[in-house]
């Protein structure tokens, strides 16, 4: 039972949910107790499958239990380890997500096993290429979300993937939306959902560590910056078109003003070991301009209640 009032749109007739709300299938963040609360409290979780890796997964899967959920795929990663689609998709899972990277010939797996196909764009022809690859939702996404993306904004791009592609495959719009007047916003850009990340990510359920949130909270959306630090540190080889969002933060300066960046093992070595313990100074958390939205860290299920409160008030009003 949830306790608000629904929102009906083409998403929530087509997938049986309350709320148009979607959580994003955040690398390293989004596990299986964080999709199960989401599609608990009637919208729909995804876990992450991020850059793949096998055990980690099906522990997912695990604390997922029951719940309908879907999984999301780093697109141009999985398909170094095109095994671990079939592994999904062996799960049954609500949605499969697939982002960054050629949709296609993966699309064709996804449609033989009867899910349905969330595919996240980031330009208009890319919205086209994937209604032809044959999605069922398309995952307009801005360059204000968190994590990696690229450069058109929500308020413009949702629209025009709209005018383009609604009558043949649903729209959610994502990035910078963290509350219910983001969402009542992409209902007047002819959405049918949204897809919320930063939200999300500061939930109690998320794999975040404490140390991030914290500095995360404090923080606005002019603390916000796009680059390509911390995918270096990593050692991971991004497809140009794409950087990353995350915090400002004393890394991030520090390795600004260095023409090579860190590339170096003891680099990478530090940065590791700063994502491990939490240390907000010595890696960046990885949110949206909508941090600046969130002022706590709640429960997924609270989450759901609050947007679709305030979304109901925005709509009411106007």
């Amino acid at each position: 039972m949830v306790d608000y009032a629904p929102i009906s749109t083409r998403l929530t007739e087509r997938f049986g949910l309350d709320a148009p709300i979607v959580s994003a299938p955040m690398a390293f963040a989004a596990g299986g107790a964080l999709a199960a609360a989401v599609s608990r409290a009637g919208a729909l979780g995804f876990i992450g499958g991020g850059y793949g890796d096998a055990d980690w997964l099906e522990a997912q899967w695990q604390e997922a239990g029951n719940q309908p959920v879907g999984c999301g795929f780093i697109t141009w990663k999985m398909a170094q380890s095109p095994e671990l689609l079939t592994l999904a998709l062996d799960r049954k899972p609500a949605a499969m997500f697939l982002s960054f990277g050629e949709l296609r010939p993966h699309a064709e797996q996804v449609k033989a096993a009867g899910v349905p196909l969330f595919a996240q764009v980031q330009t208009l022809a890319m919205a086209r290429d994937a209604v032809a690859a044959g999605a069922d939702v398309i995952v307009a996404q801005g360059s204000e979300a968190g994590g990696h993306g690229a450069t058109r904004a929500t308020m413009t791009l949702v629209p025009e993937v709209v005018d383009a592609c609604a009558d043949k495959a649903l729209v959610l719009a994502a990035g910078g939306i963290a509350d219910g007047r983001g969402l009542a916003a992409a209902l007047m850009l002819g959405a049918d959902g949204v897809l919320m990340g930063t939200r999300f990510w500061a939930a109690g359920e998320a794999l975040v560590a404490p140390g991030f949130h914290d500095a995360a909270l404090m923080a606005d959306g002019d603390g916000t910056l796009r680059s390509s630090l911390p995918d270096k540190a990593r050692g991971y080889d991004w497809p140009g078109e794409f950087d990353i969002r995350t915090l400002r933060n004393r890394w991030i300066k520090r390795w600004q003003e260095d023409p090579v960046g860190p590339v170096s093992p003891d680099a990478q070595e530090g940065f590791a070991k700063a994502v491990a313990d939490g240390d907000a100074d010595g890696a960046p958390a990885i949110v949206g301009e909508g941090i600046g939205l969130i002022s706590a860290v709640m429960p997924a299920s609270e989450i759901v209640v609050q947007t679709m409160a305030q979304a109901k008030a925005a709509l009411a009003r106007w």
